[in-house]
């Protein structure tokens, strides 16, 4: 006769080992993502080169960060930035669903008896340790510990189940695979982790309370339910977020479709290619082989879908580049943000990329105030001078945009060299902002008072002023250049310019010393202007001077600022 169930603390038992669970996998994920974001980025961009080694690059990037969503955001901003193509993505999306398939592995060891060891290491470390990088593999160590035992506690609160035999017989009613699909679908939308679905089946098979075919089909659903998470985040995204979502949700459905009608005969290849325990009794043998095989049986299938279907990632991203719909054009100014998108912010070595992106868009406007600035200012009408002030809003605009975001990310976990590269972009952002005020402010005022005091400056004065421009105009180009292409030798060459630079400035007050000869009030007036059009010009130079100083101090090992010695001032 079975004994009452205590439901209570049964329902207390499951619930508080769940959270146990999720916040242990959320803790190791997030410590993870934080350490090895950057080196994992930069792998990501090398093995992209085809669909193949996108999929490779996906698997192990998901294994070490535990998250198949920090690969899609990765690869969206990729994508976004013209780094890969949407083609190359699907690969590495797909290869994202085989990684995910390593915490069930390493949840099927159920190494519980560990756990509060590894919370007991990882915790001290976590608190005690001065190096942010350790302190963060402690937190991993912790969120391992934390996991399991929410395994542990998930189980010893479903242990009165295995001899309650209306649950038993409940359990041998319910075998068609689409209640299993539909419940492990509905799971994980809910608690919005495949990974907590798989530990939650692996834990009730460890008790004996499901069968290998049981366990597929809820995995099956898992596989759907985790496309809510991905639909979800893609709302008011990005399109490419969005096709990214679509991907997920097309290949794992399909990839459910193609194996839900076979899933008897694909248990007896998982326990046929799986560990047995022969020697022991049934119930303990079943307790012992059905959590890995649920486990490799979650591993073959990604594998095995994602090798079935990797020939077809052009057609599927042709096919999903069709049904996502463009977003319509808008009239917005050329000063908003393309690039920032709060989806990054989780990932801060994407984000500063995107970052860095919009500084570019930004460098272009700067650019492009530099090519009309000397022009308008010496012979521009007022309209002229208008217009040219008013370029000045949207690099603005740009950078109170950027400046807010990288504020946003700075509240952000970040480990070396991130900090380094945030400090760098903030005095990018700042000095490119400083040259569209100096022409706006200075140049602009300059050309106001020329129409205003009715002077013409001839052809030799505009010669010599034409000459220290392109001089300034090709830093600035050295510098941009060097930003993005992170040319540190570059840099440096625009940062040892400064002598140089003096001495052409010097040259050109020299050449101007002739307009006062004469006397003449016009002369006079006209050296005046003249020679304030050089100041301009040399402050502009040393704005480019400061960006590349910035990018050298970003690299700089010791975290001093040798470069911004050799600035000064012209």
């Amino acid at each position: 006769m079975n004994e009452p169930l205590d439901f209570a603390a049964m329902a207390t038992g499951l619930g508080g080992g769940l959270a146990l669970f999720l916040y242990g996998m959320r803790k190791m994920a997030d410590a993870l993502k934080t350490v090895a974001g950057t080196g994992l980025k930069d792998v990501l961009a090398r093995l992209t080169t085809n669909r193949f080694t996108g999929a490779l690059s996906g698997a192990v990037i998901t294994a070490v960060m535990q998250s198949s969503s920090v690969t899609t955001v990765m690869v969206v901003g990729f994508v976004s930035a013209g780094l890969m193509t949407f083609t190359q993505s699907v690969g590495v999306i797909m290869g994202a669903n085989i990684g995910s398939t390593v915490t069930a592995q390493i949840i099927a060891f159920n190494i519980a008896e560990y756990s509060l060891a590894l919370i007991a290491i990882g915790f001290p470390i976590e608190l005690l340790v001065r190096s942010r990088r350790v302190r963060y593999y402690g937190i991993v160590m912790m969120g391992m510990g934390l996991l399991f035992f929410g395994m542990d506690m998930m189980g010893d609160a479903m242990a009165p189940l295995r001899s309650h035999e209306p649950f038993i017989a409940f359990m041998q009613e319910t075998q068609a695979p689409w209640l299993g699909i539909l419940a492990g679908f509905a799971f994980t939308a809910v608690v919005q982790s495949s990974a907590a679905t798989a530990g939650l089946v692996i834990v009730l098979s460890t008790q004996g309370l499901l069968t290998l075919e049981q366990g597929i089909a809820l995995l099956l659903g898992a596989n759907i339910g985790t496309c809510v998470t991905a639909g979800l985040s893609a709302i008011g995204r990005p399109r490419e977020a969005v096709k990214a979502a679509v991907v997920h949700v097309v290949f794992n459905v399909v990839g459910v479709l193609l194996v839900v009608w076979f899933i008897p005969p694909f248990a007896d290849l998982v326990r046929s290619v799986s560990p047995g325990a022969p020697e022991l009794s049934e119930a303990a043998r079943r307790a012992a082989e059905v959590p890995r095989q649920i486990a490799n049986a979650h591993t073959i299938f990604n594998v095995g879908s994602t090798l079935l279907l990797i020939g077809f990632a052009g057609r599927l991203a042709a096919l999903v580049d069709r049904i996502v719909p463009r977003p319509k054009t808008t009239g917005s100014s050329e000063g908003a943000a393309v690039y920032l998108d709060r989806v990054y912010l989780d990932q801060p070595a994407v984000a500063l990329d995107r970052v860095r992106l919009e500084l570019g868009r930004m460098a272009v406007l700067v650019g492009r105030m530099l090519d009309r600035a000397l022009p308008t200012a010496l012979a521009g009408s007022e309209s002229e001078l208008r217009a040219l002030s008013e370029k000045d809003r949207s690099i603005d605009e740009l950078h109170g945009a950027v400046v807010e975001y990288l504020g946003q990310l700075s509240k952000r976990e970040l480990v070396d060299p991130l900090p380094r590269r945030l400090q760098e972009y903030f005095g990018v952002a700042n000095y490119l902002e400083n040259a569209g005020d100096t022409v706006a402010k200075g140049l602009v005022s300059l050309g106001h008072r020329r129409l205003a005091a009715e002077v013409a400056f001839d052809a030799a004065t505009t010669a010599t002023l034409e000459r220290l421009a392109q001089s300034t105009a090709r830093s600035f180009a050295q510098t941009i250049e060097a930003f993005e292409r992170r040319d540190l030798k570059l840099a440096k060459q625009v940062v040892e310019s400064r002598a140089p630079m003096s001495r052409r400035a010097n040259e050109a007050h020299g050449e101007l010393v002739r307009l006062a000869a004469d006397g003449e009030k016009k002369s006079i007036a006209t050296y005046r202007l003249a020679v304030e059009h050089v100041d301009e010009l040399k402050q502009i130079d040393t704005l480019a001077r400061r960006i590349a100083a910035a990018i050298l101090d970003a690299h700089a090992a010791d975290g001093r600022s040798p470069a911004a010695e050799a600035v000064g001032d012209n």
